[in-house]
C-alpha cells in the first residue's frame, strides 16, 4: 500500500447516524492523522461537517470530501485509493457491505466495520480473506458495541487466567439515568436486526464452507442455562440469551487460535441481564412478536414501517437522544473456568483428566454503549491497523477482533478512552 495517498482515513456514510458521531469522536482520535469524510451527496456531507463542527467547537470546513456511492463501484474504488483505510458506518452490512470490502481490497486499502451481522462477517471472511492477504489488507468487522467488550473481553481474561480457559459466560448489563424516556436504539440497528433474522438460515451453509472441519468435542462441555434464570454471578438479576452476535464473533477469534496458534478453544455463552421481571416479560414478549413477523415478508414491512410501534418504543428513526446516550453505562461481566498450568497439554485437542479447579471474573465497561463506545471503538481499531499492523496476524485477512488485535495494544488505547477492562475480586 503507497504510504503516500491523500489520506490516511476516510469516514464511509459519514451523513448517517453512526457517521456522524465517528466524525465528532474523530475529531480527537484521528489527531495527527490526515483524514476525509464520503457519502452520496456534497451538501450533506458539508452540513454533517457543520452540525459536527459546531457542537465540538471546531472548524471542520475545509475537511476533505470524498463522493462515494455503494451502487457505483468505481466511485468506491475512487475513494478507497485515496486512503490507507476506510472506516466504514454504511449499514446494514448485508446489503452495503460487500461492495465496499471488494473496493477496498482491489485498491490494497484496510477496512473496519461495526457490522453485527454474522452471515455478512462470515461471508466476507468466506469470499475474501485470500485476496485480502494476497493485497496485505485487513478486514476487521465488529469493531463496536458489543463484540468488541466481548471479543476483546475474552482475550484479556486469557491474558489474566495464568493458565488454560474451558468456558467463558458474559453477562451483559446496561444502566440509564435521567434518561428522556425515549428510543435507545436507532433504526438502522431495527433494520440490521430483521434482515439478520429474517435469513439466519444462510448461517448454516456459510459455516460448512467456512469451517469444513468441526472442532474436537473438548469437555466439560459448557451447558446453556435456562432460557429465563437468576445469576448471583450479576447480583440475582434475571438473565436471558443474548441475541446479538457476540458469540459468533467469539468463536470466530477461538477458532482462528486453535487453527492458526495451535491453542485450545474457549467455549462461550452469551446473556443479557435486567433489573425486574416485567423488563424480562417485555422483551420476551416484543422478541417473540419480532420473530413470528420476520418470518414473512408483510410481517418485515410492518416493523419496518412501524419500529416504534413494534419495540415497545425502543426504536425511532430519530435514535436515542444526546441525553439518553451520554446517561447510559454498560458493564460486561465474564466469568472464566479452566485449569492451573499443573497438566502439560502437548496438543490443543488433549483433554483434561481432572475437571476445572479455576475461575476467574473480569467486566469491561464503559459509557454510551450504542454509539459513543461505539465509535470510540471503531476509529481505534481503525488507528491500531495504521500503526501497529506489525503486530497483527498474517500479512492481511479478513478477521473478527479479537484475532486482528490480541497482540496488539489496542485494549491499553480503548482503557485510555472511556472503557475499563478489570479483574474482579
Amino acid at each position: 500500500m503507497s504510504a503516500d495517498r491523500p489520506l490516511d482515513v476516510v469516514i464511509f456514510g459519514a451523513t448517517g447516524f453512526t457517521g456522524k458521531y465517528t466524525i465528532y469522536e474523530g475529531i480527537k482520535l484521528l489527531d495527527g492523522l490526515k483524514w476525509g469524510v464520503a457519502g452520496r451527496n456534497k451538501e450533506k456531507l458539508a452540513q454533517t461537517l457543520k452540525e459536527i463542527g459546531q457542537k465540538a467547537d471546531k472548524d471542520l470546513s475545509e475537511t476533505p470530501m470524498v463522493i462515494a456511492d455503494v451502487k457505483d463501484p468505481d466511485s468506491l474504488k475512487k475513494m478507497a485509493e485515496q486512503c490507507r483505510i476506510v472506516v466504514n458506518c454504511c449499514g446494514p452490512y448485508r446489503f452495503f457491505g460487500e461492495p465496499v470490502v471488494k473496493a477496498c481490497i482491489e485498491a490494497g486499502t484496510h477496512h473496519v466495520d461495526v457490522s453485527g451481522e454474522p452471515q455478512y462477517m462470515e461471508k466476507m471472511q468466506l469470499q475474501y480473506n485470500e485476496q485480502a492477504q494476497e493485497k496485505g489488507v485487513y478486514i476487521v468487522s465488529a469493531c463496536g458495541f458489543d463484540s468488541i467488550p466481548a471479543d476483546l473481553g475474552t482475550v484479556f481474561l486469557e491474558k489474566e487466567f495464568d493458565g488454560t480457559v474451558n468456558s467463558v459466560e458474559t453477562f451483559l448489563e446496561t444502566k440509564s439515568t435521567n434518561s428522556d424516556g425515549g428510543a435507545v436504539l436507532h433504526y438502522g440497528t431495527w433494520e440490521s436486526a430483521i434482515y439478520g433474522l429474517a435469513h439466519a438460515n444462510e448461517l448454516r451453509g456459510i459455516r460448512n464452507q467456512l469451517f469444513q472441519s468441526r472442532l474436537p468435542n473438548f469437555q466439560p462441555r459448557l451447558k446453556d442455562r435456562p432460557l429465563l434464570h437468576r445469576s448471583k454471578f450479576v447480583n440475582d438479576r434475571w438473565c436471558l440469551p443474548f441475541p446479538g452476535s457476540d458469540r459468533s464473533v467469539v468463536m470466530r477469534s477461538q477458532r482462528y487460535f486453535y487453527d492458526n496458534d495451535k491453542k485450545r478453544p474457549v467455549q462461550m455463552k452469551a446473556y443479557i441481564t435486567f433489573t425486574t421481571l416485567f423488563e424480562v416479560l417485555a422483551v420476551i414478549l416484543v422478541g417473540a412478536v419480532f420473530g413470528i413477523m420476520t418470518r414473512f415478508k408483510l410481517g418485515r414491512q410492518l416493523l419496518l414501517k412501524y419500529p416504534r410501534l413494534f419495540s415497545a418504543g425502543f426504536v425511532s428513526h430519530e435514535g436515542p437522544s444526546e441525553k439518553t446516550m451520554q446517561n447510559t453505562t454498560f458493564t460486561m461481566y465474564f466469568k472464566g473456568e479452566g485449569w492451573n498450568r499443573d497438566e502439560d497439554q502437548l496438543e490443543p485437542s488433549d483433554q483434561f483428566k481432572v475437571p476445572p479447579n479455576k475461575k476467574l471474573k473480569v467486566k469491561v465497561s464503559g459509557t454510551n454503549p450504542g454509539y459513543g463506545a461505539t465509535c470510540v471503538a471503531l476509529l481505534l481499531s481503525a488507528t491500531t491497523i495504521l500503526k501497529h499492523s506489525d503486530k497483527m496476524p498474517s500479512n492481511g485477512g479478513v478477521f473478527p477482533p479479537g484475532a486482528a488485535y490480541y497482540k496488539t495494544n489496542l485494549i491499553e488505547e480503548l482503557c485510555k478512552n472511556g472503557f475499563k477492562f478489570e479483574v474482579m475480586k
